[in-house]
């Protein structure tokens, strides 16, 4: 076989490091990009926050620089270009790697020292503390207080005792000779202790101790407390009928029974918990201007980054080191600033054809919600559907109607009989709607809501209504069920 040269020409996809930082970048939330933008300025002496003042005549800056869309006036209703604006080179004292390290977002605003200072949200204490406290205000000898705060130490978050008493009377050292009476007695102590209810060791005991502590003139408190005894599951299963029944009860003194029920709380400790507060910064800020909504990018979840002109002086007085470390690390920094402001960018792209196609749910509500998929807006906008995708996980926009996680507008479709489509958002209102406004005494099936949408001329079926029930949390046919 004759070995033989030939030249040939072919195309591939190269991913260089620009643009795997770039994908990456594209796909962080607002705060995994404030974190790895954090370690940039770390290791990066070339990079640099904007601690510029903010302008008065432009609230919204947009990523390259120019002016954002105003929405006082007519004129600034527009959305951003596609294309950054070009920079005039020949200006003295300019060079094109300083302009391209301009800021990437609003200027930053003059901060006074008030500022510096964040504010906390005040302490509550815990169950166990709440607890603990009640205990030192107490006359109890010190052999009781031991017990008690044993048993206190024993609650879950919700404040039940889960734990039988022989196990926790099993722990204590057989020298002090703890009996099974004395941790009885303890328990009874604790149980008379805010919240009530706390101590419980089920549910029905914890409702108990809470109608107990009513006064006996509340009406259906009796019949309360013999359903909290007897009958719960019944209660539970909505089986009003069978309730009268065994109580030999009429239909009002149930319902007051059931009423007073209703207003006890299960769960005492939980009130004592710790709360995870979590804050969204929306990237997209929605408004209607003149009858046209626009979307434009929030300033405040908007990094600003520039180059450091001193090192970047120092590099310009000596071009011929080209290969030095600086240099490099000015290349990294001039690569992070394009790909920021890339990414908001394309934040800015993906959500205002979000919204042009979405309009009617801003008008009207989630029962206006039209089908919409990522190849649609993909193609829209020339973007593979992979690059939408990284777009909408994690970013927010803020809208009259609240804030939303860019892919809540996306969902599938369900067939109508007159040939188009309607989107699972807007089946799922129509659910809510339904629901609260059936009947309490016949609450509606889902068949009869399957029949229901049918009339309107959307084809739904009967597992589909249940799945999307369950995923709205709406309980079956026979727990909506009242008196």
């Amino acid at each position: 076989m004759k070995q033989t040269l030939q030249i040939k020409l072919s195309q591939h996809l190269t991913l260089t490091p620009q643009l795997q930082q770039s994908i990456r970048l594209l796909q962080l939330s607002t705060l995994e990009l404030n974190q790895e933008l954090e370690r940039f300025l770390a290791e990066n002496p070339l990079l640099e926050r904007e601690e510029g003042e903010e302008e008065a005549e432009s609230p919204v800056v947009a990523l390259n620089g120019s002016q954002a869309p105003n929405y006082e006036s007519p004129e600034g209703s527009s959305a951003a270009a596609d294309e950054p604006p070009a920079y005039d080179e020949s200006r003295p004292g300019d060079s094109d790697w300083f302009l391209e390290g301009m800021p990437t977002g609003a200027g930053a605003r003059d901060d006074s020292d008030e500022g510096d200072y964040p504010q906390l949200a005040a302490e509550t204490p815990s169950l166990r503390e709440h607890l603990l406290e009640q205990l030192t205000l107490t006359t109890l000898p010190n052999r009781d207080r031991s017990l008690v705060a044993a048993l206190i130490d024993a609650l879950d978050e919700d404040g039940y005792l889960s734990q039988p008493l022989e196990e926790i009377a099993a722990l204590f050292p057989a020298e002090l000779g703890v009996e099974l009476e004395e941790l009885a007695i303890a328990l009874r102590h604790l149980q008379n202790f805010d919240p009530t209810g706390v101590g419980a060791r089920n549910p029905e005991e914890c409702l108990e101790l809470q109608l107990a502590a009513l006064p006996e003139c509340t009406p259906g408190r009796d019949l309360a407390l013999r359903i909290v005894r007897e009958q719960l599951p019944l209660l539970a299963a909505r089986d009003f009928a069978r309730l009268r029944k065994l109580l030999h009860c009429d239909e009002v003194a149930l319902r007051a029974a059931h009423k007073l029920i209703q207003s006890l709380n299960p769960r005492p400790g939980a009130a004592y918990g710790p709360l995870e507060t979590r804050y969204v910064v929306a990237d997209v800020i929605l408004r209607k201007v003149k009858n046209v909504w626009v979307a434009t990018l929030n300033p405040a979840a908007m990094p600003k980054l520039r180059i450091n002109r001193i090192y970047a002086d120092i590099l310009q007085a000596n071009r011929g080191a080209s290969g030095s470390q600086l240099a490099a690390q000015l290349q990294e920094a001039r690569w992070l600033i394009k790909n920021v402001q890339q990414r908001f960018e394309t934040i800015q792209r993906v959500s205002q054809a979000i919204v042009d196609r979405q309009r009617h749910f801003f008008e009207h509500g989630e029962v206006a919600m039209r089908p919409l998929v990522l190849r649609e807006i993909a193609e829209a906008l020339g973007l593979h559907e992979s690059t939408v995708s990284r777009v909408t996980t994690q970013k927010f926009m803020a809208t009259p109607r609240g804030i939303f996680e860019l892919k809540y507008f996306f969902g599938s479709h369900v067939a109508t009989d007159t040939g188009g489509a309607c989107s699972a958002t807007a089946i799922r209102a129509l659910i809510k709607q339904l629901v609260a406004a059936e009947d309490g005494r016949r609450p509606l099936s889902d068949s009869r809501i399957s029949e229901i949408l049918g009339e309107q001329g959307i084809v739904v079926a009967r597992r589909t209504i249940a799945k999307y029930r369950e995923a709205l949390q709406i309980p079956p046919v026979n727990l909506r069920k009242a008196l």
